[in-house]
């Protein structure tokens, strides 16, 4: 048996939260009607920040306000570094028109509402004339996760969080909800919900690299 040891050896890409949301209107069919992520990243190469990402046309190559495919940041430039290096790789998102389309806003304000963290999470976002929300409701008890880099979204790196499943969530913009609800896939080797928080989440670059 390998023993595990308390330092990794690797380099710390960046840490935060990174709470989703994927709704489907019918919980059978493939995909997804409504992809959301938000972000606080507390540190990264290009500082910190905030952002909510929704894809509410994922299969459409239009942004806001045509549909609503939108990012909204107060970092930019780091944002566009996690879009590029991670959000495009993540199967979920891989090929989506809607993330290559999608408008990018300025975020001039964010309020976390946590409430218990066992009945209801929220993360509101303002600026450039819109107000996005992203609502978690009924959560089940924490997940401690560690994925290898074979097992991870990218495939290059490692991922350390804690999660907690959701039962229910929603995504509103503009005081209108983005269309679908809460499903079920397959997720860390067990059936999960497709809302989940994801606290004290660090992606890594193992050890030898680049």
């Amino acid at each position: 048996m390998t023993a595990r040891v308390a330092h990794n050896p690797g380099r710390v890409e960046w840490s935060g939260e990174n709470p989703g949301i994927y709704l489907k209107q019918d919980p059978s069919q493939d995909h997804y009607d409504t992809l959301a992520l938000f972000f606080r990243v507390v540190l990264s190469p290009y500082g910190r920040g905030h952002a909510a990402l929704v894809l509410g046309a994922p299969d459409e190559a239009r942004g806001w306000p045509d549909v609503t495919n939108l990012i909204m940041t107060d970092n930019q430039r780091m944002m566009r570094w996690i879009v590029d290096g991670w959000v495009t790789k993540m199967p979920t998102f891989i090929g989506k028109p809607g993330l290559a389309a999608m408008t990018w806003l300025d975020c001039d304000s964010i309020e976390k509402r946590p409430g218990d963290l066992k009945t209801r999470y929220s993360e509101t976002l303002r600026g450039s004339g819109a107000k996005l929300e992203m609502i978690w409701e009924d959560m089940g008890p924490p997940l401690p996760v560690e994925v290898t880099r074979e097992n991870s979204a990218t495939k290059e790196h490692e991922m350390y969080s804690v999660f907690l499943e959701a039962k229910r969530a929603r995504v509103v913009l503009n005081g209108a909800p983005l269309r679908g609800q809460v499903a079920d896939r397959q997720f860390f080797g067990r059936t999960m919900s497709t809302a989940f928080l994801a606290f004290s989440e660090t992606w890594v670059t193992p050890k030898g690299e680049s």
